[in-house]
């Protein structure tokens, strides 16, 4: 019983980073697709308590689970596709941190923008075009691990 509330949380969770992180990326770019200043506040601003509620929860839950999934079913930590996940894991957080970072801050320029009566800043745009390429290693990475999961392949290297 254990191992299966253990698999359920675990995998929950790794839904809920993928989903997040898909839902996340979409509604940010509809947003900066419309150019209003004021559409990508609010949608920032829902945002950015989206990644604090949801990936952050997610993104303790994952190493919790996962590692106490590995002790209770007796995988070493050592494994090939264990120790790959960890660091396609670490990989997205490398990504994920400074991406929780910009929206935060895309946010608060689109904020101003909107009180001023002004275009959005060149710093805005910088700030999407980086995150938006922050994205990708993150989201593939995501989707490595799940493959990993699923497969538990006994040699990668």
């Amino acid at each position: 019983m254990l191992y299966f509330f253990l698999k359920y949380l675990h995998v929950i969770g790794a839904a809920v980073l993928l989903g997040t992180g898909a839902g996340i990326a979409f509604f940010m770019l509809m947003a900066h697709r419309t150019g209003d200043a004021a559409t990508i506040a609010a949608t920032a601003r829902i945002v950015v308590l989206a990644d604090f509620l949801f990936t952050a929860t997610a993104v303790v839950a994952q190493p919790i689970t996962g590692f106490a999934l590995a002790w209770h079913i007796g995988y070493p930590l050592g494994e090939h596709w264990i120790v790959l996940s960890i660091l396609l894991y670490l990989l997205t957080g490398a990504f994920w941190l400074p991406v929780v970072w910009m929206q935060a801050e895309m946010r608060r320029l689109a904020t101003t923008s909107v009180k001023k009566g002004a275009p959005l800043p060149q710093r805005y745009h910088r700030l999407f075009r980086l995150w938006f390429a922050f994205g990708f290693p993150a989201f593939g990475a995501v989707l490595a691990i799940f493959w990993l999961m699923i497969t538990r392949p006994p040699e990668i290297w």
